[in-house]
C-alpha cells in the first residue's frame, strides 16, 4: 500500500505510518504458514506443515508459501547429545567468567600499583604489622627467661627435695607461656614467607602488564596479597 493510495501526504505522520505498515508485512511474513521440508536419507524428499518426525535428526528447510527458503531447523538432539552441548555450554561460560574476572583482576592491580615502588611500598605495609608482632612475642620470651632464671636460682634452695607445689606451677607455666610464644613467632614468620611469595608473584605478574602485555592474557592469577 502506497501513501498516495490512502491519500496521505508525505508529512512525518505519513513516514510513521509507513514504518508501521512495513513492520506490519514483515511479522505478518514471519506468522504466515511455512513448510517444511527435508530429505529423509532414503532418497525421498518429505515436505509437511510441520516439523517432520522422519528429520528430526537432520536439518530441515522452512520455506515460505511460494517455495522460498526462510531458514533452516537444526536437528533435534538427542538426550545424550543435549547433555554433551550442555557441558560445553557449561565449560564455555565458566571459562568466559574466568576470563572477565582475570580482566577484573589485572585492572584492579594495575590501579592499586602503577608502577614498583607502589607495590614495594605494599609489600612493606604488609609485613609491618608481622615484623611488629615478632619483636613483641621475641621480647615477651626474653622476659620470660629472664624469670625463669630468678625461678631456677629460688629453686636451688630445694636441691636433693621435692620443689614446693607453687614454685614448681611458676616453673611449668613459664616453660608453657615460652613455648606458647615460640610457635606465635614460627607462625608469624611462616607468614611472612608466605606474605613474601605471593607479592614476588604478583610482581612477576605486574611486570608483565606494565611491559603491555593483555589484561587477563595469563593463564593463572596469584591469589591476592593482603592489603
Amino acid at each position: 500500500m502506497r501513501v498516495a493510495d490512502i491519500g496521505l501526504k508525505p508529512t512525518s505522520w505519513g513516514v510513521a505510518l509507513l514504518g508501521a505498515l512495513a513492520m506490519w508485512g514483515a511479522a505478518s511474513a514471519l506468522a504466515a504458514p511455512a513448510i517444511y521440508s527435508c530429505d529423509d536419507g532414503k532418497g525421498h524428499k518429505l515436505t509437511s506443515d510441520r516439523p517432520i518426525q522422519e528429520c528430526l535428526d537432520r536439518e530441515q528447510r522452512l520455506l515460505n508459501k511460494d517455495g522460498s527458503h526462510r531458514e533452516t531447523v537444526p536437528p533435534r538432539m538427542t538426550a545424550e547429545e543435549m547433555a554433551v552441548y550442555e557441558e560445553q555450554q557449561r565449560v564455555k561460560a565458566a571459562q568466559e567468567s574466568a576470563r572477565k574476572d582475570a580482566i577484573r583482576r589485572d585492572r584492579n592491580l594495575m590501579l592499586r600499583f602503577p608502577n614498583e615502588p607502589a607495590h614495594n611500598k605494599g609489600r612493606v605495609a604488609a609485613l609491618d604489622d608481622l615484623r611488629k608482632a615478632i619483636a613483641i612475642s621475641e621480647k615477651r620470651v626474653a622476659e620470660l627467661q629472664a624469670d625463669r632464671k630468678g625461678l631456677m636460682t629460688e629453686a636451688e634452695f630445694f636441691k636433693g627435695k621435692q620443689l614446693p607445689f607453687k614454685l614448681r606451677q611458676r616453673i611449668e607455666d613459664n616453660e608453657a607461656t615460652q613455648q606458647a610464644q615460640r610457635d606465635i613467632i614460627m607462625n608469624q614468620k611462616a607468614e611472612m614467607v608466605r606474605i613474601n611469595a605471593l607479592y614476588d608473584a604478583e610482581l612477576a605478574r605486574l611486570r608483565r602488564l606494565w611491559a603491555g602485555a593483555p589484561l587477563g592474557s595469563q593463564a593463572t592469577a596469584p591469589t591476592s596479597a593482603p592489603r
